[in-house]
């Protein structure tokens, strides 16, 4: 592994088209859960202009029935659901308005192969939703034990939404870009060489004294979430480098659900298995493997065994053991810990099965939405929110290995 680099990751904010589409999906997911627990759900969405259109497939008590026929109230739900979602975001343009918008639910009943395969039932116990590799991550780099170019990029863009929201900065709209470039020396950030910021903004904001505001407020951003110590005089700073930005989001470009992965995990730093995560029950474990292999790399890192940590599970569709378990301590290992080691021991502290995992954190609850901006992890654990963030499994590990 080197230790003198350059590295970069980005972050787009809940306004960008795409994450429209995912907080939209995972707000179905959210209805769904709330009114049973063990609802089935793959719901994606495509955004454009004034228009939101959702397709996939759903079982859960008061939905749908065996027939496929919606339980009534339902689709008035779901289409509630959808404009409530999109104003939240801050929605109110000709050109994406949750109140004028056109929707279209393409939702039908989950196949009957694919629930015999993944279903428990007699000695059968319940399979995984699909085949598939998984991966989770953690480092030392942050206090929430993430790439600090990912971990940066994202609170860039939360502090915005957060000033735009609030009223703060209200020349700011909700299609939003960040990317930052960190230099590293022995493994560790040593200075921000690059950042940049893409906002979409108000009328006017592209020019003159206007653009000159906006500049300066991304600068003070940035100054106050990144380390003091990371910034100097020899940062670039690249906002709005195309010039203006007045027409966003879904208006500006088609969004679809899960095309952010990389900004929903680690920004580049570490392997993705492909899946992508909103609009998916916990039963997938395109979501709910990712979420236990970051809560296992986590603690293992929070317990000083190693500074950074991989872990990736396999699974196949109806089988409810992993395939494989693979830990890589990239060489960081500390204590006299080793990989194999950790092999043998996490299988034995977390049920690695669907149904064990969502048991361990809880995953069977309305939680998702709020995991669709800003990333699935680095976030503080909040009651039943983000619970694979949680170390409670540090002393286990301690006293097994």
């Amino acid at each position: 592994m080197r230790s003198n680099y350059f590295f970069t990751s980005e972050s787009v904010s809940e306004g960008h088209p795409d994450k429209v589409s995912d907080q939209i999906s995972d707000a179905i997911v959210d209805l769904f859960l709330a009114k049973d627990p063990e609802a089935r759900i793959a719901c994606e969405t495509m955004t454009t202009t004034q228009k939101v259109i959702l397709a996939g497939e759903i079982r859960g008590r008061g939905i749908m029935d065996e027939e496929g026929n919606w339980a009534p109230g339902v689709c008035e739900e779901i289409e509630q659901t959808v404009r409530e979602t999109v104003k939240r975001i801050g929605y109110e343009q000709s050109g994406f308005h949750w109140q004028t918008l056109d929707f279209a639910n393409n939702l039908h009943a989950q196949s009957a192969h694919i629930a015999q395969g993944v279903d428990a039932s007699g000695n059968k116990d319940e399979g995984a939703g699909d085949q598939g590799i998984m991966f989770g991550f953690a480092c030392d780099e942050t206090p929430d034990l993430m790439p600090a170019t990912l971990y940066y990029s994202h609170k860039i863009l939360e502090r915005m939404a957060a000033d735009r929201h609030s009223g703060a900065a209200p020349f700011l709209e909700p299609d939003a870009k960040s990317q930052v470039t960190l230099e590293f020396e022995n493994g560790k950030p040593v200075a921000a060489a690059v950042i940049v910021v893409s906002t979409q903004h108000a009328a006017g904001y592209d020019e003159g004294d206007k653009e000159a505001e906006l500049h300066a407020y991304v600068k003070r951003v940035v100054a106050d979430v990144l380390p003091a110590d990371l910034l100097s005089e020899a940062t670039q700073y690249h906002i709005n480098p195309t010039g203006s930005f007045e027409i966003g989001g879904p208006d500006g470009d088609a969004g679809l659900t899960g095309r952010k992965i990389i900004v929903d995990t680690y920004g580049g730093a570490a392997p993705h298995g492909g899946g992508a995560f909103s609009g998916k029950d916990p039963t997938k474990v395109d979501r709910s493997a990712a979420y236990v292999t970051r809560y296992m790399a986590k603690n293992i890192v929070a317990a000083g065994f190693a500074k950074r940590c991989t872990i990736q599970l396999s699974y196949a569709i109806g089988i409810a053991e992993p395939l494989s378990l693979y830990v890589d301590l990239h060489g960081t290992e500390m204590n006299g810990v080793t990989a194999a080691r950790l092999e043998e021991i996490l299988p034995t502290l977390v049920r690695l099965t669907p149904k064990g995992i969502r048991t361990h954190l809880g995953l069977n609850k309305p939680i998702y939405q709020k995991t669709a901006a800003y990333g699935h992890f680095g976030r503080k654990p909040e009651g039943d929110l983000f619970s694979w963030e949680k170390t409670d499994l540090v002393d286990r590990l301690k006293q097994a290995v």
